[in-house]
């Protein structure tokens, strides 16, 4: 009998992946199934995107790139932080990362072990508590509540803050919920964490240009008080519809980046390069694609909290950013995961149950508006539908 090691038996999943597998064989067996589970744009990459990847392989870049990503790549990065934030970084703390999962996956693991805790929203993306179960630390879930406008607590954050504490992970705009947390929230929490020096941070922003209704992402990179242990996250996969391209980047403090970049040497040894040059592209070419999709996200966006709203038993929080929203269904008497797989086998309507982001997902489910409105109209009328019919 093979003996592996216990970390792999406490790795978890991402079941938006199982919902999209089942999905597909349902589809391929004829079955209409609309897709509202998945977690990515609808829209192709832009052209000019595609375009730089060709030119890049036609002019013969297929070899090797350093592990931290090509010069140009971390300096565009570099330009598109200063656009977007105001904050000028080096080229040297960006890493260019095969998607965002490899930097969830450095910084975890460079602070979990077992006897350290590391703090995570709740609910929130599920690779975060997965990784940090695999480390063996334990997992502490920060509660991100309806109330709050799924926003992050800074006081109740601070206070799940112990001696053990190793790192913080803050995401907003958020997945699963679509919350955005104000800048007064992230002001107080910077300014708590000045009591806790050796605490870390990993702001995970890959959705910080997508917000709505005059909301303004606040990217902790802003605090200069914290650039020593503050790890961001961001990329290319949902401001530019790239997700199956694998590219993401994340900027680092002095003190960690050599250690990320022998880890780049060690697992993925770099990132191939027309997808590099894809990406420069993305960053310094026109926008106007990024408009577009916004434009249509924040359309159905309102189509969803107007449709769900009047479905019975059911209530949707107008979400502030991403493309997700949560519906409270805690009224149907379903709960939450039965429902979305009743949903999906009996309505042909694909979503995610809210106890896949965690354990205080119960009574909601995520429905991602990367679709269509025309789809999302014909699923909320299936859902409607389904609701009719009594609850087991």
């Amino acid at each position: 009998m093979l003996h592996t090691v216990a970390a792999y038996d406490r790795m978890g999943e991402e079941n938006a992946f199982a919902v999209l597998a089942r999905a597909t064989k349902l589809a391929a067996e004829g079955r209409d199934i609309i897709n509202l589970g998945i977690g990515q744009p609808d829209f192709k990459t832009p052209e000019h995107i595609v375009e730089a990847a060709i030119k890049a392989l036609r002019d013969g870049h297929h070899g090797y790139t350093p592990a931290n990503g090509i010069l140009p790549a971390r300096e565009a990065v570099v330009r598109r932080t200063l656009t977007t934030t105001g904050v000028e970084v080096s080229p040297e703390s960006v890493m260019i990362m095969p998607g965002g999962k490899p930097t969830m996956y450095a910084a975890i693991t460079l602070f979990g072990e077992p006897g350290a805790e590391i703090l995570y929203p709740d609910p929130g993306f599920p690779i975060y508590r997965s990784m940090i179960e695999f480390t063996g630390a334990t997992p502490v879930p920060v509660p991100i509540r309806e109330e709050n406008g799924f926003a992050f607590s800074a006081a109740e954050t601070l206070s799940l803050i112990t001696d053990k504490t190793r790192l913080i992970i803050l995401n907003s705009p958020a997945n699963p919920t679509g919350g955005v947390t104000p800048k007064s929230e992230i002001d107080a929490l910077v300014k708590g964490l000045a009591d806790f020096p050796d605490v870390a941070v990993m702001s995970d922003e890959i959705y910080d240009v997508m917000t709505y209704d005059g909301e303004r992402h606040t990217s902790l990179l802003t605090y200069p008080e914290l650039r020593d242990r503050l790890i961001v996250l961001n990329g290319w996969s949902k401001t530019w519809a790239m997700t199956g391209w694998r590219m993401g980047w994340s900027i680092w403090p002095d003190g960690l980046i050599d250690k990320v970049r022998k880890l780049a040497v060690n697992c993925w040894s770099c990132v191939n390069a027309p997808s590099q040059f894809a990406g420069i592209a993305a960053i310094d070419g026109p926008q106007d694609a990024v408009d577009t999709m916004m434009a249509a996200f924040d359309a159905r966006r309102k189509i969803v909290v107007e449709r769900m709203n009047a479905l019975p038993n059911v209530s949707c929080a107008t979400p502030k950013g991403a493309f997700y929203a949560f519906p409270n269904v805690s009224a149907t008497g379903w709960k939450a995961k039965p429902l979305a797989s009743a949903l999906l086998d009996d309505a042909g309507v694909a979503l995610i149950g809210g106890p896949d982001f965690g354990i205080l997902g119960e009574g909601y489910i995520r429905l991602s508006f990367a679709n269509s409105a025309e789809n999302i109209e014909r699923a909320i009328e299936r859902i409607g539908a389904f609701l009719e019919q009594p609850a087991p």
